[in-house]
């Protein structure tokens, strides 16, 4: 009994030195992580996030936030996601009650019968029972139940986070699409008064012509444009459509009109903090993910170093058992224990620890490509919103310049002072510079959306 007690000592004292070891998570990132430049000057170094916004503060318009909560709701990656949390919390609990032993109950009967006597004139009927409630225990002095516990814990924070990458995922994309249908619309509206204005201009240029101031082919130019511009109105209302039928997939709806402000109710906040790179590994879900899956191959190795440590088994029968009637049936008690070390198994532990320390590696490399990404995205989304910000002022001011020209063409041309080739001109630039300020308040929202999403907001 003591050289066993000796054993069981050694082999917590030696599994303790590593197997018990808990995993840190990583929290250092570079300090040149979101890149340096232009870009990086936007960055406000201040204690408040965009990340620790919640998305109802970041997206408040009423009609979006409702998008928003029937896609939370109804969305099939989301439910699926949320399936995996729970998946992974049942998980645990079962981990968490291996320190537990089990007990189980295996009641037995047997029926025997028989002549006898030698002319055959007797039977006999025997029969027994047994009735034991076995009891199996690990007791784990190889950290072997920790170490599952640990892992699936991990496992448990891996689809946590994975669930929140798919509700901010969900929501960015909900939102892209939003915004989307609100450019268009603000494109249709351009494009409906753009007809109207060049319909008059086409009037006025086949007065000119049935009073001999003008050409024919004056007027087929007029009329193509005009043409053109109808035909842009169909294609917006298609593209219109489209966006509506993609956002009602994501909501797991059948095709209908979706609801929208006019672009001008209403803009996304024009300026946060973006806030540090640690507050950066706080928040976004990927870098939890990577982060958790690391954790997963670092008790992975444990669980496999914890392979070459002896393991102890308690077992027990308590019950009873009879035969022929007896009653009360004797007590059956039988208390065995177990110890096995393993000495050589044909080089399969030292091949499992090896792959397991290996795989360990490459998660870590994983890892820091994750947060690499991730200040690539940064600087980028810093970038596009810093881009979109200062072609704005040259927008506005090119369509302020243009109306002014256009409305002056326009009057020349009234007067016979000039040709419509220079009214045409004057519309089609007019028409474009509008389009590309709408093109690029959209590329300005979708930018402050990518950075709100690559701090790692709309998790909460």
């Amino acid at each position: 009994m003591k050289k066993i007690l000796t054993i069981i000592l050694a082999g917590v004292v030696l599994s303790s030195c590593g197997v018990y070891k808990k995993y840190q998570s990583q929290s250092d990132a570079p300090s040149d992580l979101f890149g340096s430049g232009d870009s990086i000057a936007q960055v406000a170094l201040n204690e408040s996030s965009i990340a620790s916004v919640s998305w109802r503060e970041f997206f408040s318009d009423p009609l979006l936030q409702q998008l928003i909560d029937s896609a939370l709701a109804r969305n099939t990656d989301m439910l699926a996601a949320k399936s995996a949390v729970l998946q992974a919390q049942a998980s645990l609990k079962a981990a968490k009650l291996a320190y537990l032993p089990s007990l189980s109950l295996n009641p037995q009967g047997n029926l025997n019968w028989s002549k006898f006597g030698s002319a055959g004139s007797g039977t006999g009927m025997n029969y027994s029972y047994n009735i034991p409630l076995q009891l199996d225990w690990n007791i784990g002095i190889s950290g072997s139940v920790t170490v599952n516990k640990r892992k699936a814990q991990a496992v448990l924070e891996q689809a946590r986070a994975a669930r929140e990458a798919t509700q901010a995922n969900l929501i960015a994309t909900v939102a892209q699409y939003y915004f989307q249908l609100l450019m268009l619309d603000k494109e249709l509206n351009i494009l409906i008064e753009t007809d109207s204005l060049w319909n008059e201009s086409l009037e006025t240029e086949r007065a000119l012509w049935e009073n001999g101031q003008a050409y024919s082919t004056a007027v087929n130019q007029m009329e193509s444009s005009c043409m053109d511009v109808k035909s842009q109105i169909f294609t917006t209302r298609r593209s219109i459509l489209s966006a509506e039928n993609e956002l009602c997939k994501l909501l797991r709806m059948t095709p209908r009109s979706i609801a929208r402000t006019a672009w001008g109710d209403y803009q996304l906040p024009e300026r946060f903090g973006t806030g540090v790179p640690a507050t950066l590994l706080e928040n976004r879900p990927d870098i939890k993910v990577a982060d958790q899956i690391l954790a997963e191959a670092f008790y992975n190795t444990a669980a496999a170093r914890a392979q070459f440590y002896p393991s102890f088994n308690l077992t027990g029968l308590l019950g009873w058992v009879g035969e022929n009637g007896a009653d009360p049936g004797a007590l059956l008690m039988k208390i065995a224990a177990s110890i096995m070390q393993p000495v050589f198994a044909q080089g399969k532990l030292i091949a499992q620890l090896k792959i397991a320390k290996l795989n360990q590696e490459d998660k870590l490399m994983d890892y820091i490509q994750t947060v690499i990404k991730a200040g690539n995205q940064v600087n980028e989304a810093l970038a596009d919103c810093q881009v979109a910000k200062d072609k704005d002022g040259l927008y506005k001011r090119q369509v302020e310049v243009l109306h002014d020209a256009y409305t002056g063409t326009h009057e020349l041309m009234n007067a016979g002072k000039a040709t419509y080739i220079e009214v045409l001109k004057a519309q089609e630039s007019l028409l474009s510079a509008q389009l590309s300020e709408a093109e690029n308040l959209y590329n300005g929202a979708q930018a402050l959306i990518g950075l709100y999403i690559a701090l790692g907001g709309a998790t909460k």
